[in-house]
């Protein structure tokens, strides 16, 4: 759920996504192709937008499609993005082709995760890295935040569990931001509350610093008795018009070194 409610009228909502978004009315006209004044009645409710008015400001305010379906509601107009389940029939194409595309990865860990960062599908690349992970930590929905930031999950084994943790934290509040989420504002305070684990790795670097990977901060963690360099990519769908498509990433870990390519293609 996003902080939207039932009784927001359409220009209160848009007033709250632009002054999120850090713009002017004036700003917001120019980029839309309007006026000041239009978008301030707009806001004010002194001027009803249209349905296409409506489309084209959320555009321009990049506002995610789950929200421009509430947005259309609360204009009055229907919803004009479909959220379709994963295991609905009519993705059986999609998940046929993520499927694919995790399998093709191996033997490097690839995963795809919603908007809550749940894991929604896996390759085989990634078990290598759950050895000794809790088993409530691995019961469906998988949340990969938990999963990887919990004391009973990886942190324990992440050796640079510090910046990685100040990664992942960052790229959550940024998130919860840029989509309006209180869901995922909470996950983001439950995980940020964790302490470290107990006997684990120091809380900053492990010591090789920034200028051992000077392109990308490395995933390093222990598995199967050696210590594994990942850099991770997270790739989105292009002009999502499904709110659950909308919400997918895909998530690869590449290895950063030949140590870990070598690893991996033995464990593979």
């Amino acid at each position: 759920m996003t902080r939207t409610v039932d009784d927001v009228d359409a220009g209160s909502l848009l007033r709250g996504w632009r002054k999120l978004r850090g713009i002017t009315q004036l700003e917001l006209a120019l980029r839309a192709d309007s006026s000041a004044r239009h978008i301030s009645f707009i806001e004010t409710g002194r001027s009803i937008p249209s349905r296409s008015m409506v489309l084209h400001l959320a555009d321009h305010l990049d506002i995610p499609v789950r929200d421009r379906n509430a947005l259309l509601v609360a204009a009055g107009y229907a919803p004009s993005y479909p959220e379709t389940a994963l295991t609905a029939p009519a993705m059986t194409t999609l998940r046929a082709g993520l499927d694919q595309l995790l399998a093709a990865y191996e033997p490097y860990p690839a995963l795809v995760m919603d908007g809550m960062y749940d894991v929604v599908a896996a390759n085989k690349g990634v078990r290598l890295l759950l050895d000794g992970v809790a088993g409530h930590l691995l019961r469906p929905p998988m949340n990969a935040m938990r999963l990887t930031l919990h004391p009973q999950g990886l942190a324990p084994r992440i050796r640079n569990l510090g910046e990685w943790r100040g990664h992942l934290l960052e790229r959550m509040e940024r998130q919860a931001a840029l989509r309006s989420s209180e869901a995922l504002r909470g996950l983001y305070e439950e995980v940020a509350a964790y302490t470290a684990p107990a006997g684990g790795p120091p809380a900053g670097s492990d010591g090789e610093g920034p200028a051992f990977h000077p392109y990308a901060l490395p995933l390093r963690i222990e598995a199967g008795g050696r210590v594994l360099s990942f850099i991770s990519t997270a790739t989105t769908f292009n002009t999502p018009m499904d709110v659950t498509v909308a919400e997918l990433a895909v998530e690869t870990f590449l290895p950063a070194d030949t140590e870990t390519a070598a690893a991996l293609q033995e464990a593979g």
